[in-house]
């Protein structure tokens, strides 16, 4: 099968999007399908070996450009050609570009304006050198914030849309408005023109259905899936302090300052032993201070010595350090649509506690590698902890149970096999 796969660069900044776009596409070319894995904005960043196109459409110095000075909308090609590069956009992103939604707005509503927005000379971009190329058998979006390139595509191709949803309600409720209202109404007028939805989660297909009023026909639930090369148990050296972690992007949502705070209750407690909280995960320059808040808590707290933030790891370091943790909790204070991490600490062996919410319920039931506390709550997140290095036979117990489980319903095989048999139904209503 022959796969247009859209992805979407996030400049220096490790995402987990184009973690499971890349992942996904790897594991299609291994089975031998022909998958080309086209970047949007910047140039792709993952720990894995990086599968993408070398060729960026929607270029991200000509998307600022554009969107901000209308002259550009109307320069040659040949001098687009000159910052549409991939060389001069890395270089241009390393430079520290905010993608937060709090600043994109308007450049969202465009984007979803499709060629009757500030972009459309982009999109024009990308449909001629489509339409030079062998058409593929179907075409995947990576998520709806790119649903105005539905129609484009298919009436370019005749071939399906199929879009992912992995996320994308989290950044358009950060959008400011009048942004946000604009965004979620162009989506919403656009569901019609995607032949089908695919979502991560049991969770996240039931709550994009009513937020986006995407028909049940056309959605699908495509569980996550992650490489599973290199995650294993590995044993925990006796006497050394028991190892809290948290691995995750360094943001509010991901609940840092929850776990910080359930550490602070468990060093209250006479049977808790010497511990440590070990942080690590990507660090975007706008959450500094919130990093540094969490870190100055830390300290009149009296517990400086005992957080460690590693920083931003590679796939090597993310594994080994997943390996030295006694539990893993990314207590995050939103509904999550993925879960990443989780996964990858229960392919490591490692237990979970994780609230009860999101694609959190439905992970730890399959994967049996967890506990599950209430939300927003630091003592029922101290107290699944405690109970974890308490009973070291559940820990160990549960520990394989996640291991086991994350191999049977959470690998990239399985995700790649789950996405064709969508890929493969579509196709047989259309055709060739």
């Amino acid at each position: 099968m022959k796969i247009l796969s859209i992805t979407a660069g996030a400049a220096n900044m490790y995402c987990g999007t184009c973690f499971t776009d890349n992942a996904l596409a790897a594991a299609l070319k291994a089975q031998g399908h022909d998958v080309i894995l086209l970047p949007l904005y910047t140039p792709t960043l993952t720990d894995e070996a990086n599968v993408s196109h070398p060729r960026i459409f929607f270029g991200g110095i000509s998307v600022y450009l554009e969107q901000r000075f209308p002259l550009f909308r109307k320069t040659p090609r040949f001098l687009d050609r000159l910052w549409d590069a991939p060389a001069m956009i890395k270089t241009f992103s390393g430079r520290g570009i905010s993608v937060s939604p709090r600043l994109l707005g308007d450049l969202t509503v465009s984007m979803l304006q499709g060629e009757h927005g500030s972009l459309g000379k982009e999109l024009a971009k990308l449909l001629e050198w489509l339409r030079a190329e062998p058409a593929p058998d179907v075409v995947s979006l990576p998520y709806t914030l790119l649903i105005a390139l539905a129609r484009p595509l298919r009436e370019a191709l005749g071939r399906p849309v199929c879009c992912t949803l992995q996320g994308e309600d989290l950044f358009l409720e950060n959008l400011v408005e009048p942004y946000r209202s604009r965004a979620l109404g162009l989506i919403r007028t656009q569901v019609g023109e995607v032949d089908a939805f695919l979502a991560v989660s049991e969770y996240y297909a039931r709550h994009m259905s009513s937020y986006l009023g995407i028909p049940e026909s056309r959605m699908r639930v495509v569980p996550l899936g992650i490489n599973l090369e290199g995650h294993h148990p590995r044993p925990r050296p006796a006497g050394r302090p028991f190892r809290i972690g948290y691995f995750a992007r360094i943001a509010p949502e991901k609940g840092l300052h929850l776990l910080a705070e359930a550490y602070r209750l468990l060093r209250r407690r006479e049977s808790v032993p010497p511990s440590t909280l070990e942080v690590a995960g990507y660090l975007a320059p706008e959450y500094r201070g919130y990093l540094a808040e969490v870190e100055q808590r830390m300290r009149e707290w009296g517990l400086a010595g005992e957080f460690h933030y590693h920083g931003t790891l590679d796939r090597d370091r993310k594994i080994a350090f997943l390996q030295s943790l006694d539990v893993l909790s990314v207590p995050c204070t939103c509904d999550e649509p993925k879960g990443i991490s989780v996964l990858e600490a229960m392919a490591n062996g490692v237990p979970v506690v994780q609230p009860r919410r999101g694609s959190f319920i439905e992970m730890v039931a399959k994967a049996g590698g967890g506990l599950l506390v209430e939300p927003d709550d630091a003592s029922s997140l101290a107290d699944g902890i405690q109970t974890l290095w308490q009973d070291t036979a559940l820990a160990e117990r549960l520990g394989r149970a996640g291991h086991d489980g994350v191999r049977r319903h959470y690998g990239i095989s399985r995700m790649a096999a789950d996405t064709l048999e969508v890929y493969r139904g579509l196709l047989e209503r259309v055709p060739a």
